[in-house]
């Protein structure tokens, strides 16, 4: 096996530092890359809406902005009452 040289020299230092051989900082190192690679396997995909999607209606930036502004109004008015 070829390691880069100073990623070597990196994971000797972080052993040295640590207490740990360099064959025990190299087994951790492999197993978390193993083990995140299954974690992300696993997941279950996650579908996200799309802007201008053929199932969804298509809104112009002005209609964006002014949803937004009604949304900030409706906020400010629900922490009015609510203060009252």
């Amino acid at each position: 096996m070829r390691i880069d040289e100073t990623l070597l020299n990196e994971a000797k230092a972080y052993a040295a530092r640590n207490g740990r051989s360099l064959n025990s900082v190299m087994e951790d190192a492999l197993r978390q890359l193993l083990n995140r690679s299954t974690e992300v396997a696993e997941r279950p995909r996650i579908e996200l809406p799309v802007s201008g999607s053929a199932s969804g209606p298509r809104l112009t930036w002005a209609e964006i902005k002014e949803i937004l502004e009604q949304e900030d109004i409706e906020r400010v008015m629900r922490t009015c009452h609510a203060d009252a």
